[in-house]
């Protein structure tokens, strides 16, 4: 599995390196129809890729979807622990001194991709070229840290990408993998390498449309051992090309290259209709994972998509659905509660709320952005602060989130969460208590007081600062978006209201000046949120950058104490804080339903927060 984390109603988020093309599909078939073996689970944004690992793909749905498509050495339970599937390999530390710290990997034998490909270790290089800056910039693929790259991978900037040494080295017999770095590194067991069909990449650049013969494949995967040995530019540029585009299709159906679906997951893409739903089916080769359950296993996953709200509950209540997985207000959770065909899940989410601000173009992004937010002027630090004084923090927690959770808190801090290790000492003096001092209506005062500097007819009456708002259309995004509005227009801020379905795709456009959505993390990491804060992190898309802030982030890829994270998350936070680019709203609370007679449902504080142990899930 990839470790990454991600953007949920929202978008995604890589965070420690390693990301690989999650392959999946498929239509729609209703819930309760007649043989329990399907399962039929909504999401509320639709797909937009196969592949997660490009920074414009990197949404929960399409997480969820390549999940089960996808096996590799790791998984986290719903503990959350880090569980190492032994059905696909196993991995040992094989050297550690204070410069040579070395990790093998080892592909157990027997394994093959869905269309018959035996699977080794050659297919674990991907990995390398998708998180190793100086192997894109030695293969003449462009340097991630000042451009795009031929391969748009958000593992670019990572843990990995600091640390590793040279090229991984390959075992005689093919099957390991050995990496190594130029320190020991505490999140090691994160960053290992996962497998990709590279025999499928090789064929597609080579413009085939149909599955290979099993030694058409062979060629291929050999093919790409030499092209990624020999750092053949030209070839690596076309793998790159399809790897970072090709599988951003929504539809699968007879015409779609079959190339693009092979997997070695539980289940295979079967077919997709745009915004509405994908299908998979089982994969009868799977041998790289859990076995799936004894009685009445599932045999198709259908993921639908479905509006948050009324459309859902109505579509679970008449069994065209079998899980609901959405952030309802209160009365929804009521709603749930009352269809008695379901079983309602609760739980704490890792997920979180934020807004983020508009400072400059993402990285590599060769537009400017000229907003009322630009660059490190005075004028544009006062107006982001002011901004951040007018957030209405404390009205929407009170309305979005008590009413179904009361003890929900505002957040204050983008490296802890509330309850965590160091997030009392952090908040504490971080600088964010101006942010929670006072009521809401002296904070507004403020932000007026500093819009008047620029704008001097600034009132709450007249709004001089234009500002377009990237956020999703759901009932609980308008309405945030509506008290947001409402506060920001009594500072002299005039917010735009229009909500946009395509937002995890322009979170990188420069005509918007702010963004809503929500960090869903995958992985517990020390170095979690560094790919959203460095200067050239696969996340940032707002063009953040401050140098001493890289420099305390890259401190974090070393062995530290509980109380040198907390001292290192504080200086981070209090850079963040001094440069206004970003507030936090609130934890998401987890609200899961599901058919009753679907067992095996354990609702996850991590994404995949439903679908992570689905073997276990039975009629």
């Amino acid at each position: 599995m990839k470790a990454t984390r991600i953007v949920r109603a929202v978008a995604g988020v890589a965070i420690s390196g390693l990301t690989i093309a999650g392959l999946s599909v498929a239509a729609v078939a209703p819930a309760g129809a007649a043989a329990r073996s399907t399962v039929v689970m909504m999401e509320t944004s639709a797909l937009t890729s196969f592949n997660g690992g490009t920074p414009d793909t990197n949404l929960v749905t399409n997480t969820d979807v390549g999940y089960l498509t996808g096996m590799g050495f790791i998984y986290y339970d719903n503990k959350p622990n880090l569980v190492r599937n032994t059905k696909f390999g196993h991995f040992e530390v094989v050297k550690k001194t204070a410069t040579d710290f070395q990790v093998k990997y080892t592909v157990n034998k027997g394994q093959v991709w869905s269309d018959g490909t035996p699977i080794d270790a050659v297919d674990l290089l991907l990995s390398h070229v998708l998180s190793s800056g100086k192997y894109s910039i030695a293969a003449g693929l462009g340097d991630p840290s000042s451009t795009t790259a031929a391969f748009d991978s958000v593992g670019y900037g990572g843990t990995y990408d600091g640390h590793v040494v040279g090229n991984p080295v390959l075992s005689a017999d093919k099957m390991s993998l050995t990496v190594k770095y130029d320190s020991f590194q505490p999140e090691w067991e994160i960053l290992g390498p996962g497998p990709s069909p590279v025999h499928t990449l090789e064929l597609l650049a080579a413009g085939k449309t149909k599955l290979g013969t099993a030694k058409e494949n062979l060629a291929a995967k050999a093919q790409f051992l030499k092209d990624f040995t020999t750092k053949n530019t030209a070839q690596l540029k076309k793998i790159g090309a399809i790897w970072s585009k090709s599988y951003n299709i929504k539809t699968v159906d007879s015409s779609t290259n079959p190339l693009l679906l092979v997997c070695n997951g539980a289940f295979k893409v079967a077919s997709a209709v745009a915004d509405q739903s994908v299908t998979m089916t089982l994969n009868p080769k799977y041998n790289s994972g859990p076995a799936m359950a004894k009685t009445n296993p599932i045999t198709k996953v259908i993921f639908s998509f479905i509006a948050d709200g009324s459309p859902s509950y109505q579509a679970l209540r008449n069994g065209d659905i079998d899980i609901y997985d959405g952030q309802p207000d209160a009365a929804g959770v009521a709603q749930l509660k009352a269809i008695r065909s379901a079983t309602v899940y609760g739980g704490v989410s890792m997920t979180y709320e934020h807004v983020d601000l508009r400072v400059g173009a993402a990285n590599g992004d060769t537009t400017a952005y000229t907003g009322p937010f630009a660059g490190d002027t005075q004028k544009a630090k006062d107006l982001r602060h002011a901004f951040l004084l007018a957030l209405p923090r404390g009205d929407i927690l009170d309305s979005q989130v008590k009413p179904f959770n009361p003890s929900g808190v505002v957040m204050n801090s983008h490296f802890t969460l509330p309850g965590q290790t160091g997030y009392s000492t952090i908040v504490a003096g971080s600088g964010v208590s101006e942010y929670t001092t006072g009521t809401q209506a002296d904070r507004t005062a403020k932000a007026l007081a500093l819009v008047k500097k620029y704008y001097p007819t600034a009132s709450a009456t007249v709004q001089p600062v234009d500002i377009k708002f990237l956020f999703k259309g759901s009932q609980r995004r308008i309405d945030e978006n509506k008290l947001i509005a409402a506060e920001e227009a009594k500072a002299g801020f005039n917010v735009s209201t229009t909500p946009n379905a395509k937002w995890s795709s322009l979170l990188s456009d420069v005509s918007y000046d702010l963004a809503m959505f929500a960090w869903a993390p995958s992985s517990v990491s020390q170095t979690g949120t560094n790919a959203n804060f460095q200067t050239d992190g696969g996340n940032n898309h707002y063009g953040w950058g401050n140098a001493e802030l890289d420099k305390i982030l890259h401190s974090l890829e070393a062995y530290l104490t509980p109380a040198q994270i907390t001292a290192k998350y504080l200086a981070a936070e209090k850079i963040v804080n001094a440069n206004y680019y970003t507030l936090p709203l609130y934890q998401w609370p987890t609200t899961i339903a599901a058919n009753t007679a679907l067992k095996g449902i354990k609702s996850a504080p991590l994404t995949p927060n439903v679908v992570w142990n689905f073997w276990e899930w039975h009629y």
